[in-house]
């Protein structure tokens, strides 16, 4: 199978989807306990939930699911949020904290150095690619990374999560025009709540690429699931009428980057 998918466009703004995808090859499928076959942590249907809203941004999908490898994760293991609850390279368990691999067949080192060779790698190398050929045609690359969680998972945080969660490593990533195009229109959405830099500011792929004076500028927006899916629980159904309402939002903040890109070149 091909492990990520590129679509190339004309817009300063790259559209990364490390999570949506649900491809899992036979011999881990075999490894996976019921609980992890459910696929449940899949950033469900936010490729579709994006799709249209800028005709001209490049979109860079891995097609393998976060069980296989976690895309958007430091390839050295290293954690995310040092002393929280979190998920590693390679899961050993889901959000809940529930085992996902049959007793003993967890993947080893081995396994683990296999997957980052043929699936972390390749994703990467596809989406560094593409920084490079927009920021070469603009001189500036936007990365916006796009994820979505279940608004309510005790194992990681407390309570309900916003409907936007906006990551910038604490403005580190992306120029400040960036971050407050974002927020100003999350603030505004009616009916929604947002945060800036709480629970998840900014995944590996936001802080390892989003380097503003290289003119590469990245920012993570995670979506609780509860502003798209019918529920969030299996089938994990797409709600269209939800996602109609969200998508007119989401669209007005990749606009409003879009237009900002002009004035951030070096």
């Amino acid at each position: 199978m091909a492990v990520v998918d590129v679509k190339q466009g004309s817009s300063p703004i790259i559209l990364g989807f490390p999570h949506t995808g649900t491809d899992v090859p036979a011999d881990i499928w075999e490894r996976l306990n019921d609980n992890g076959r459910i696929l449940a942590d899949t950033d469900w249907h936010i490729h579709d939930l994006y799709d249209g809203l800028l005709a001209d941004a490049t979109t860079v999908r891995a097609t393998f699911h976060r069980y296989v490898i976690d895309a958007n994760r430091d390839p050295a293991g290293v954690s995310l949020y040092p002393g929280q609850n979190t998920t590693g390279l390679v899961p050993e368990t889901d959000f809940d904290g529930k085992a996902i691999w049959k007793d003993g067949r967890a993947p080893d080192h081995a396994d683990i150095a296999a997957r980052l060779r043929d699936f972390h790698a390749p994703y990467h190398a596809a989406l560094a690619a593409e920084v490079e050929r927009v920021r070469a045609i603009h001189g500036v690359a936007i990365l916006y990374d796009c994820h979505s969680i279940r608004s309510h998972i005790p194992f990681l945080f407390e309570g309900k999560l916003p409907d936007f969660n906006i990551g910038t490593d604490m403005g580190k990533t992306c120029d400040g025009a960036i971050e407050q195009a974002t927020l100003t229109v999350v603030e505004a959405a009616e009916g929604y709540d947002c945060v800036l830099n709480g629970r998840f500011k900014g995944g590996w792929t936001t802080r390892h690429y989003g380097q503003p004076e290289t003119g590469v500028h990245a920012i993570q927006m995670e979506l609780a699931q509860s502003t798209h899916l019918e529920t969030e629980a299996p089938p994990f159904a797409y709600d269209a009428a939800k996602a109609e309402r969200l998508r007119v939002h989401l669209k007005d903040i990749l606009v409003r980057i879009e237009q900002i890109a002009p004035g951030l070149k070096r």
